[in-house]
């Protein structure tokens, strides 16, 4: 009995990650107007707990940005850029 006890404490501990999924959004950041303003924003994203990667193009004027959605969100994100100076949209997520 306790080893199935034990199994089963053990799967519940565990579902809460099976159920975490990675998601990729895209936020507009048009007020970047400087090739360094990137390197702000980037380091601003990835500073969010959860933040796997972040992809920022100066010439798209947008981010790229992977995330585990059990630990942060899109508000957490756009919060981010915010807080650094950048004010951001979200346009996609998948």
């Amino acid at each position: 009995m306790k080893i199935a006890s034990s199994i089963v404490l053990s799967a519940l501990l565990v579902a809460p990650a099976v159920f975490a999924a990675q998601k990729t959004i895209t936020l507009d950041v048009t007020g970047m107007n400087c090739a360094t303003c990137p390197i702000t924003v980037k380091k601003s994203l990835t500073k969010v707990a959860g933040v796997s990667r972040a992809d920022v193009s100066y010439e798209k004027r947008q981010a790229f940005v992977t995330f585990d959605d059990t630990q942060t969100t899109l508000d957490k994100i756009t919060r981010a850029t915010a807080d650094a100076g950048y004010p951001s949209t979200a346009t996609g997520v998948r």
